[in-house]
């Protein structure tokens, strides 16, 4: 028996024993498969790798995954990201928090009704500086109630004075 294993499970030899293998499956979509290595005291079997295959499937998509403006000056710059639901049953959005509101405006745009989203990020000119933030969105999914749109800003040049 190995004594540097994180946990002390063993089953005596010749008789029958449980595996049970947890997968944390967030930020992975599609076919994915895992491994663990399992180490016996049978002589026949010292060790032996243990495979679990999976389609995993997405309630919803944020695509990109994250926001990044750059603009120079008194520049307007927009970004737009698109969440889209994976599942058949229609998905509502609604913003509770959004943490850059003196330096961005946001739009939520219902492209297609119940299963596309686009929200649009523009700078505020006049803002320089290096921002950094979210905007969570309340979603009607019980299994995923929220969306973090995480987003990057960075303006440089002359501070608009007034």
């Amino acid at each position: 028996m190995r004594k540097d294993l994180p946990y002390r499970a063993w089953v005596s030899w010749n008789s029958k024993g449980k595996i049970t293998l947890r997968v944390r499956t967030s930020g992975y979509r599609g076919n994915k498969t895992w491994g663990a290595d399992v180490y016996t005291n049978d002589p026949t079997w010292k060790q032996f790798n243990l495979i679990v295959k999976a389609h995993v499937k997405t309630l919803l998509t944020v695509s990109p995954a994250y926001v990044t403006l750059y603009s120079t000056g008194n520049e307007i710059i927009t970004r737009e990201v698109e969440i889209r639901a994976e599942l058949p049953r229609p998905l509502t959005l609604t913003p509770i928090q959004f943490s850059l509101g003196g330096t961005l405006t946001y739009r939520i745009d219902e492209i297609e009704k119940g299963k596309r989203f686009k929200i649009s990020f523009t700078n505020i000119p006049g803002q320089i500086g290096n921002f950094r933030g979210f905007l969570k969105l309340q979603t009607n999914y019980p299994e995923k109630p929220e969306v973090l749109v995480w987003i990057s800003a960075r303006s440089v040049g002359e501070q608009k004075t007034s």
